[in-house]
């Protein structure tokens, strides 16, 4: 139940230039993805856009994707919005696609207490028999899921681990040193991967693994295997272009960067707007100071 990988990439729903979901470059992306560094996908997330998703959207991404990948890499999909109805109901229609697990976002919006997303996780992972990640994201959802709730979810046992974007290192520290031992922690910001790492994290739920991936697995290496110098020289070489990744509000960067080294993945849904000439100049130059890894299809 926990074999998702260290390096899951968080990955873009691409569109086409009506605006459809374009499946068949969402195929190609994910393949790609596989091949440059990504053990796993998370599948309409935050960097997928997914509350611009409709249902059957989701869904047929889910299958596409399983179908394209195989069992070459693992899926988790975002099933989960502040609707525990509706939250379980997706996920079971997603456990039909064949993802390996679902991806839990703090409910947003109206701001539950903690109580309440205890009762809400808990309500979905007992309804769905599939693996689940929790997110805490509160920069996105406002409300902060503290260490404590995390804590209690843990000993659920389809309830495997935790996207952690609170930006608390003692949270995440908490977290890790209280939790069951084999409870994973990933970094939900590339930029706190290696210090979560070095606190006991797993690994990290990336946007930056989209176009970095292999780096990021070298970076992950380098500390498991005992060499915290060049793990520490990978992150900071590659800290600038994980920061320009989110000059503006993700995926516009990550999108406008993907169809730079041509991977064209369309403009992101209203009410995101492609990238400005600002956003673009910073990205533009930190694509010019960074190896890229990920595999770009030959032309047709």
């Amino acid at each position: 139940m926990n074999g998702f990988g260290r390096v899951l990439t968080a990955m873009v729903t691409p569109f086409d230039g009506a605006g459809e979901v374009d499946y068949a470059g969402a195929r190609q992306l994910a393949l790609a993805l596989v091949d440059s560094g990504s053990d796993g996908l998370v599948l309409a997330g935050t960097t997928g856009e997914s509350p611009t998703l409709s249902t059957d959207e989701k869904l047929r991404l889910f299958a596409e994707i399983r179908d394209a990948i195989g069992s070459r890499a693992t899926i988790v999909a975002g099933t989960c919005n502040y609707n525990t109805a509706e939250s379980i109901e997706l996920s079971r229609l997603a456990a039909r696609e064949g993802v390996d697990g679902i991806l839990g976002t703090v409910p947003y919006y109206n701001k539950p207490p903690q109580a309440g997303l205890y009762a809400h996780f808990k309500a979905i992972a007992a309804a769905v028999d599939l693996p689940m990640i929790v997110y805490n994201v509160p920069s996105r959802t406002v409300t902060n899921m503290l260490p404590e709730t995390t804590l209690r979810l843990s000993e659920i046992d389809n309830i495997v681990g935790v996207k952690e974007a609170s930006g608390n290192l003692d949270a995440v520290a908490k977290i890790i040193d209280e939790s069951r031992p084999d409870f994973k922690v990933w970094s939900g910001d590339d930029i706190a991967t290696l210090p979560i790492l070095a606190l006991g994290g797993y690994g990290i739920i990336s946007v930056a693994a989209h176009l970095v991936g292999r780096q990021i697995q070298d970076m992950i290496a380098h500390h498991l295997e005992g060499r915290p110098a060049q793990a520490a020289a990978l992150h900071r070489r590659l800290r600038p272009f994980f920061n320009a990744l989110f000059v503006t509000t993700n995926p516009i960067p990550l999108k406008y960067a993907l169809s730079r080294v041509g991977m064209p993945v369309g403009t992101p849904r209203l009410p995101l707007l492609e990238a400005d000439e600002v956003s673009a100049a910073a990205v533009d130059a930190e694509l010019q100071r960074t190896k890229v890894d990920l595999r770009i299809p030959a032309p047709a």
